[in-house]
């Protein structure tokens, strides 16, 4: 085993040696390549990675947080020689360390907001990794073009706000070579994040659409990462999702972390959809916990809200007075009431449509002319392009045709401020707006209500002034589309596109009693107060900690190429099935029972023919004609087909439909296994089946002897999984005296007879051979699905009721590397045929050719 003070040979043959050792002194960081170079994603370091089971001597946990720019503000000295450098306190990075345990060490990787020279890169990153525990990651001017302004403000920003690339002047075609910088610019940070991390010890929290492909190649890297992911921005629909070209890599990546965060649960609700529809995968709730299954590790989903850094709004608004004259703006709208807006200058912030909103209420209540005022504040643009110049151009416009329509002498409806503002600017606005109205078409978040409502609360009695220590009221009008809405209960709710209704709601807001305002008020108080950002990184990292805990007692290893690669975590006692190994005991063996399902196991699933191969008729013809073998097809195929097919193989068992049918060999009768033969209950179900399959297009019912099955895998994903759930909830109320049992399983819903089942079967063959004097010394039982894990569980219970001796070999093996009952595995159908093939070229089907000396066989 590698210890994790290393790395891999090819880390240090190229001189790449990252800070993974036990040791905290400082160290000199390595400047990041600068030179551009070929784009292969992520096959130039594939599978290199490490892992451990050596403890680590680091006791204090430490969490890197990789964001796509540090929270730390550069500037150019005087004399410019240098850079100084102070911490950026509006950073949502830099406020969340308040809900993180206080002995926790925090350290940061991301971008600088200024152009370092390569030369001075070195000093730079020495410096911000002393002063300020940040490690800073340098992209190349054409990589940060392409990946920044490119694909992210290019493609995602649109993208994850509902606006589709309709055509090359609108929102731009897909760019490859947009994306292969995006790719290696997450490369960039995540050889940063290598050059600090210790593996074993530290956890990572990563933030943003910015960075989404960053986990696949952390967990390349080091299996066993403890690892976060938070998107800020929505996640989109499925159907607008999917539209994009790289959509599963992306998808592939996200899952690799062991917690994907999300403000609200509709965004998070879309991207459990993505999962399904698109990888297959469901999700469970279990406890509160929303969880995923991939490859045997379960990836926690966190719904929860980021809040504002309360002590931060309270110290500005203690100053606010001094440094923003509050009583000169107080002056200014005097006899005015003031309805405001903060919004960044973007294409998804609707600010023009609440410019319409403003002028549409002046127009159907003329008693707001000359009196009621709307204060733009718009922070300047973050990304660029045609759009924004357009939606620039039209704000202009609205709001120079409104104030010369409304206008009058020392009075305009429209105050624009269209610069930056300070914090402590801006909360005196706030202090003085008796309504904020945030009109976004999407949007991830957006705190302004919350800022808002802390500002007109103000700081405690003891510090307020006379004038403010009377009742609190707040007012607000929020589009129903931004991420806040849901939590703002009191606020009221519009949508944006619609002008007149808005216009309504703010005439409403304005014009509302004190004393309703008030209570609406106080309930957003208390909420905002409670949920603040200190609230919202704590609940992340617990939650990061619970999905993390079972991490280093499990075995993990990496498959797959590119952005397919994924982990799979199981069992420490789960491992593949060796053929040497098991043809060795074979040949040891008496009396040998040998279990095989069929679809799955020995026929691929994705096969359109069902018919078995004449390579799998031999086999299965040399195993059964061995006279230790009793060999048994354990499937949930109908006993004609089966029959039929293995027709070949006289000496072959077959349990047909899960076992309720069941024959020993082709020279005997077919078996009912079931308690009864009553099959009126169908009478029951079968209209119930009829009725979801007439109502879910793609779906079909399956007529078996003993069940009826209703298959749903053509139909849409969502629509058939609800229909199952609701089929299942309705069969078991009508079918409740009956005596059957309804279970769904993966894309169906079956009824069957009580007491039919693959374990049922397994132990009824367990016990005929140790009733003959037969006790089976060597057990083979294969799989694929979750009937077959009936199998697996009974050999335990068989062997502790002696039916099994403790002395005998148990080979119970799962197809496909997932979580199991079973304690072997192998990949595929054609690896299940390839040691059934071993197992037939040691058999010797000829009953007498190795008789013992005592005569016995």
């Amino acid at each position: 085993m590698m210890s994790r003070s290393y790395t891999n040979l090819l880390d240090l043959a190229s001189g790449n040696f990252p800070v993974m050792g036990q040791t905290r002194e400082k160290k000199r960081l390595p400047r990041v390549m600068t030179v551009p170079g070929v784009i292969s994603e992520l096959d130039d370091d594939q599978a290199n990675s490490v892992t451990s089971d050596v403890p680590s001597s680091v006791i204090q946990d430490r969490i890197i947080i990789v964001a796509n720019q540090l929270p730390v503000k550069a500037k150019r000295r005087p004399d410019n020689k240098g850079w100084s450098f102070s911490w950026d306190d509006d950073s949502l990075l830099l406020q969340l360390k308040d809900g993180l345990p206080e002995e926790m060490e925090v350290l940061y990787v991301g971008s600088l907001k200024v152009d370092v020279d390569p030369n001075e890169q070195d000093d730079v990153s020495q410096l911000l990794l002393d002063r300020f525990k940040c490690v800073p990651a340098f992209l190349p001017p054409d990589i940060l073009t392409k990946f920044y302004h490119g694909f992210c403000k290019q493609h995602l920003w649109p993208l994850f706000h509902y606006m589709l690339p309709f055509s090359a002047n609108h929102g731009g075609r897909f760019d490859r070579s947009l994306w292969e910088a995006y790719v290696a610019a997450n490369k960039i940070f995540s050889q940063r994040v290598i050059e600090v991390i210790n593996p074993e010890d530290d956890f990572v929290w990563i933030h943003d659409y910015h960075l989404m492909v960053l986990p696949t190649f952390l967990r390349r890297r080091f299996n066993r990462l403890r690892m976060g992911f938070f998107l800020h921005s929505p996640f989109p629909s499925s159907e607008i999702y999917r539209t994009l070209p790289v959509r599963e890599e992306i998808l592939k990546a996200l899952l690799n972390s062991d917690l994907i965060g999300f403000h609200t649960f509709d965004y998070a609700r879309h991207f459990l959809s993505c999962c399904s529809r698109m990888l297959g995968l469901e999700y469970q709730s279990k406890r509160g916990y929303i969880g995923l299954e991939y490859y045997g590790r379960t990836i926690g989903i966190k719904i929860m809200p980021v809040g504002i850094h309360m002590a931060q709004i309270e110290s500005v608004l203690r100053l606010a007075d001094k440094e923003w004259r509050v009583g000169e703006l107080k002056q200014q709208f005097e006899g005015k009431t003031v309805l405001l807006g903060v919004d960044d200058m973007d294409v998804f912030k609707g600010i023009n449509l609440k410019l319409l909103a403003m002028e549409q209420m002046l127009k159907q209540h003329p008693k707001w002319q000359g009196r009621a005022v709307l204060v733009q504040i718009t922070n300047p643009a973050r990304g660029r392009g045609k759009d924004l110049e357009e939606i620039q151009a039209e704000i202009q416009a609205s709001c120079k045709r409104i104030n010369e329509t409304f206008g009058q002498p020392g009075y305009e409806p429209i105050v624009f401020i269209d610069r930056p503002v300070s914090l402590s600017e801006r909360v005196a606005y706030y202090t003085v707006a008796e309504c904020v109205v945030v009109t976004a078409v999407r949007d991830g978040m957006n705190l302004t209500p919350y800022e808002y409502i802390v500002c007109r609360q103000g700081v405690s009695e003891s510090e307020s002034s006379s004038e403010s220590s009377g009742p609190k009221k707040s007012m607000l009008v929020v589009s129903e589309f931004i991420g806040c809405s849901p939590s703002l209960s009191g606020a009221i709710r519009v949508n944006p596109w619609n002008i007149e209704s808005t216009a309504e709601a703010m005439n409403e807001a304005i014009s509302m009693a004190d004393a309703e305002k008030q209570l609406r008020h106080e309930k957003h108080y208390r909420y905002v107060s409670s949920h603040d950002v200190a609230f919202w990184s704590r609940s992340f990292f617990q939650d990061m900690e619970r999905t993390c805990k079972d991490h280093f007692r499990r075995r993990c290893w990496g498959i797959g190429l590119s952005f397919g690669f994924r982990v799979v975590a199981l069992d420490p006692n789960f491992r593949k099935l060796s053929i040497d190994h098991i043809v060795s005991v074979y040949l040891r063996s008496k009396n040998r029972a040998i279990l095989l399902d069929y679809d799955g196991t020995v026929m691929p699933q994705t096969s359109h023919n069902k018919t078995p191969s004449s390579e799998v008729i031999s086999i299965i013809n040399i195993l059964s004609s061995d006279i230790r073998n009793t060999v048994f097809v354990v499937s949930g195929r109908g006993k004609e087909s089966l029959g039929k097919w293995f027709s070949p193989c006289k000496k072959l068992g077959i349990a047909a439909e899960h076992g309720y049918h069941v024959r020993w060999s082709t020279d005997e009768e077919w078996e009912t296994c079931g308690q009864t033969s009553e099959f009126g209950w169908k009478e029951i179900a079968e209209p119930v089946m009829k009725l979801y399959t007439e109502a879910t297009d793609g779906s079909n019912i399956e007529y078996k002897e003993s069940a009826l099955v209703w298959h749903h895998r053509d139909a849409d994903p969502g629509f058939g999984s609800s229909q199952a759930k609701e089929m299942l909830d309705h069969l078991e109320s009508v079918l409740a005296n009956e005596p059957v049992s309804v279970k769904s399983g993966q894309y169906i819903v079956e009824v069957k007879p009580q007491g039919v089942s693959k374990g049922v079967v397994a132990e009824k063959i367990f016990t005929t051979m140790a009733e003959k004097g037969k006790q089976a010394d060597f057990v083979l039982c294969i799989g694929d699905d979750r009937s077959d894990e009936e199998m697996f569980e009974i050999i335990s219970s068989a062997i502790s009721s002696g039916i099994l001796s403790s002395n005998t070999s148990v080979f119970a093996c799962t197809v496909g590397q997932k979580p199991s009952k079973a304690k072997y595995y192998l990949d595929d159908p054609a690896e299940v045929v390839s040691m059934l093939e071993a197992l037939a070229e040691a058999s010797d089907p000829d009953p007498f050719s190795d008789v013992d000396s005592d005569g016995s066989l």
